[in-house]
């Protein structure tokens, strides 16, 4: 999949509103609210605005944070990284690699065997279920 460039406007008819605010405007859904929190299902997490591959369901576990984690992105080259100094704190933002959407953060406290926690928005992310 190529990098894929398009002005603002064009994203805020794309994606709806609360979309836009977390994907483009770097926002956060509230904890413990995502749709895709609870889910179990065996599949592929994609971005919502562009439809990249990013995690696996088998690397997806419950970390008791409020929202979807996973260890490990389903490619090194899935997911980029900023580092983000917003509300006082020194974080890693986690952004699509494809179209350079914001996905959620990263914390060195997740299991092995990557000891990653990536805390991502539901929102920022549709699931495509398996179909074996």
């Amino acid at each position: 999949m190529g990098k894929i460039s398009k002005n603002e406007e064009d994203w805020k008819n794309e994606l709806t509103s609360e979309e836009y605010r977390v994907l483009r405007e770097k926002g956060t859904e509230k904890p413990w609210t995502g749709a895709l929190l609870e889910n179990k299902e065996k599949g592929t997490y994609e971005c919502a605005a562009c439809g990249n591959e990013l995690y696996a369901s088998d690397t997806k576990y419950d970390s008791g944070s409020g929202w979807p984690s996973f260890f490990d992105p389903i490619s090194k080259e899935a997911v980029e990284f900023e580092t983000d100094n917003s509300f006082g704190m020194v974080r890693t933002e986690v952004k699509c690699a494809n179209c350079g959407s914001h996905l959620g953060h990263v914390f060195p406290d997740g299991p092995e065997p990557t000891g990653q926690r990536y805390c991502m928005n539901s929102v920022a992310m549709n699931f495509k279920k398996s179909e074996d």
